[in-house]
């Protein structure tokens, strides 16, 4: 098994009333179900707009902490999901049906050794 990163990219700006979000966040919900009944849920949230994000860079000095995200932009990673899955086919598969559900798209990354499961 490898472990996977599912990053969803979504834009900045409003986020959509519960109209439009209830039936999206049922379809994730039986998305993570799936994922947990065949053990391949690691992890995952939603992050809030990247104006509530920080900054921390090096400087001579020491650490320096910003308000706001590294860079701006239209799009940010506005969740995370880390799965457990055969491979990266396995991986894509995933993502694809997070795309569906969301209309999203989603970056998917491959862990450098993975992390140990409890």
């Amino acid at each position: 098994m490898a472990q996977y990163l599912l990053k969803m990219i979504q834009p900045v700006g409003e986020v959509p009333d519960h109209s439009v979000l209830g039936p999206i966040m049922a379809k994730l919900g039986a998305i993570r179900e799936e994922l947990v009944a065949q053990n391949s849920w690691v992890f995952g949230g939603g992050l809030h707009q990247p104006d509530t994000a920080s900054m921390v860079r090096p400087s001579d000095s020491g650490p320096v902490v910003t308000d706001g995200p590294f860079a701006e932009g239209a799009e940010f990673v506005g969740g995370v999901t880390i799965i457990d899955v055969e491979d990266l086919d396995e991986a894509l598969r995933w993502a694809s049906r997070y795309v569906e559900a969301t209309g999203l798209a989603n970056e998917v990354a491959p862990f450098i050794g993975g992390m140990p499961q409890k």
